[in-house]
C-alpha cells in the first residue's frame, strides 16, 4: 500500500488546520450522516445524502463571504493560523452572539478554514465536516459555528483553540512550545479517548478514520477537542462487522487490517489512537526517516520494549524523567500496546480505554497527595534539626496519647507545562 500515500504538508504554526488526507476517496457513501444522543435536535434526523438536506439538517449559522472577509481582515496573510491539505486557517472575530462579523480585536475570537480549490481535498470533504460537527456536541470536539457556500467559495467557521495541536506541542522546538509534563500528556490522551468513545458509542456510531496529533486541538486550559471530521464515516450497521472503503487516512496511523483490506471498524481508530498514545509516552513521531535505520516506524521499533520492565525506558521520552512512577509508566505503556494489538479483537474498545485512563489519573492522584503527606512530615522534622524531638506547631493535632499527628504541608505548585 505504500505507494498509495503522497507526502504529508506539515503546519508551520502554533494553530493546525488538520486534514491533510494523503489519500481521497472516490466513494461515494463518504458523506453518510449519522445518529447521536447529542445531536441539534430531540428527534435523530434522518440520514442526510444530499448537499441541500445536509446544510439544512444543522443549525450552524451560514456566514457570506463579505462577513468572513469581514472578520479575518480579508484573509490577511498575517492573520494565518496555519496551514494544511485543505487549505489556510484564519484568525476573525465574530460579536458574542455568534451571529456577526465583528472589527478585528473585538467580541469573539474564531478560526475560519477556507478550501484551497487547488488542494487535495474539496467540497466533498467539506461537507463531511458540516454534517457531522453540525449534528453531533461533546466537551471532547470542536465546535463548529458556521460555514459559508457561496460560489466557488468553501469555509467552515471554528471555535478558536488558543494552544493549537497537540502535534506542535509534541514535536516542535522553541520558546513558543514548551514540552509537556507528564500529567497533561495523560490529561490530553484521557480528553481525546472521550471523544473517540463518544464517537463509537451505540448512539452514534461514527468512525473517526483520521485520529493523530495534528486533528487534536487544545483549547487554553489543555482541554483536547478532536477536529477535522473530512474522512469521519458511519459505522456498520445491523448485522455488518465493518464498514468497506477506498483507503484513506495518514501514514503511520492507519490500522494493519485496513491498509490490507479497506474493512474500516471502530476498532481501526483503537489501533490509531494507541499510535498518539505511543508518540506521547516517547515524544516521537510515528514516522520518522530523520530516525537512526531500525526506528523510522515508531510502533514497529517500540513494541518490543513496552511489555518489558527493563527496557521501557528506552520508549520514555526524556524530557518527562522524574515525572512519573514506574507502575504508571508501564500500565500507560501496556495500554498502548493493547491498543496496538494486530488482531483487532484484542484491543480493547474505547470505553475501555477511557476507563483505564481514569484509573491512571485517579493513582496519581492519589501517589501525588501520599507524596505531600510524606514531604510535609519531613519539612517539620529537618526544620527543627531532627526526627526524634521537636516541638509541635500550631497547626498540628494531638491523638489520644499526646502525641502530634502529621500535618500536610503541599509543595508550592510548578507552572502546568512542567508539573
Amino acid at each position: 500500500m505504500g505507494n498509495c500515500w503522497t507526502a504529508r504538508i506539515k503546519a508551520e504554526s502554533p494553530y493546525h488546520t488538520g486534514g491533510n488526507l494523503q489519500y481521497v476517496s472516490n466513494d461515494g457513501n463518504a458523506l453518510s450522516g449519522s445518529s447521536s444522543g447529542k445531536v441539534s435536535s430531540n428527534s435523530v434526523p434522518p440520514t442526510p445524502r444530499s448537499e441541500g438536506e445536509i446544510l439544512q439538517s444543522t443549525n450552524l449559522k451560514s456566514f457570506s463571504l463579505s462577513e468572513l472577509k469581514t472578520a479575518t481582515r480579508n484573509f490577511r496573510p498575517d492573520s494565518v493560523l496555519g496551514e494544511g491539505g485543505f487549505g489556510s486557517v484564519f484568525k476573525g472575530w465574530i460579536d458574542e452572539n455568534g451571529t456577526t462579523a465583528t472589527k478585528p480585536g473585538t467580541g469573539t475570537v474564531i478560526a475560519v478554514k477556507r478550501l484551497n480549490q487547488e488542494g487535495f481535498q474539496g467540497h466533498r470533504e467539506w461537507l463531511a465536516e458540516v454534517n457531522y460537527l453540525g449534528q453531533l456536541h461533546h466537551p471532547n470536539l470542536v465546535k463548529l459555528i458556521g460555514y459559508c457556500l457561496e460560489d466557488e467559495h468553501r469555509l467552515l467557521v471554528y471555535e478558536f483553540m488558543p494552544r493549537g495541536s497537540l502535534e506542535n506541542h509534541l514535536f516542535r522546538r522553541g520558546s513558543y512550545f514548551q514540552p509537556l509534563s507528564w500529567n497533561l500528556r495523560m490529561r490530553v490522551s484521557l480528553g481525546a479517548a472521550k471523544g473517540l468513545a463518544f464517537l463509537h458509542s451505540a448512539e452514534t456510531k461514527v468512525i473517526y478514520r483520521d485520529f493523530k496529533t495534528s486533528n487534536i486541538l487544545l483549547d487554553s486550559n489543555y482541554n483536547a477537542k478532536l477536529s477535522d471530521f473530512g474522512l469521519a464515516k458511519d459505522g456498520p450497521e445491523g448485522d455488518k462487522s465493518h464498514v468497506s472503503t477506498r483507503v484513506m487516512g495518514t501514514y503511520g496511523y492507519a490500522a494493519p487490517e485496513y491498509l490490507a483490506t479497506g474493512h474500516l471498524t471502530a476498532r481501526s481508530d483503537v489501533y490509531s489512537f494507541g499510535v498518539v498514545l505511543l508518540e506521547m509516552l516517547s515524544g516521537r513521531r510515528a514516522v520518522d526517516k530523520n530516525r537512526p535505520s531500525g526506528e523510522h516506524n515508531l510502533v514497529e521499533w517500540a513494541k518490543p520494549y513496552l511489555n518489558s520492565k527493563r527496557k521501557i525506558f528506552r520508549v520514555l521520552d526524556t524530557r518527562l524523567e522524574g515525572q512519573y512512577s514506574l507502575g504508571g509508566a508501564q500500565k500507560a505503556a501496556n495500554l498502548a500496546l493493547q491498543c496496538l494489538s494486530s488482531e483487532p479483537k484484542f484491543r480493547p474498545n474505547m470505553d475501555e480505554v477511557v476507563k483505564a485512563l481514569e484509573q491512571l489519573q485517579e493513582t496519581k492522584d492519589a501517589k501525588s497527595n501520599n507524596e505531600k503527606e510524606i514531604l510535609g512530615d519531613k519539612k517539620l522534622s529537618s526544620s527543627t534539626g531532627g526526627p526524634k524531638h521537636r516541638r509541635r506547631s500550631a497547626g498540628e493535632a494531638c491523638d489520644g496519647n499526646g502525641a502530634s499527628a502529621s500535618v500536610s504541608y503541599p509543595r508550592p505548585s510548578a507552572s502546568p507545562l512542567y508539573t
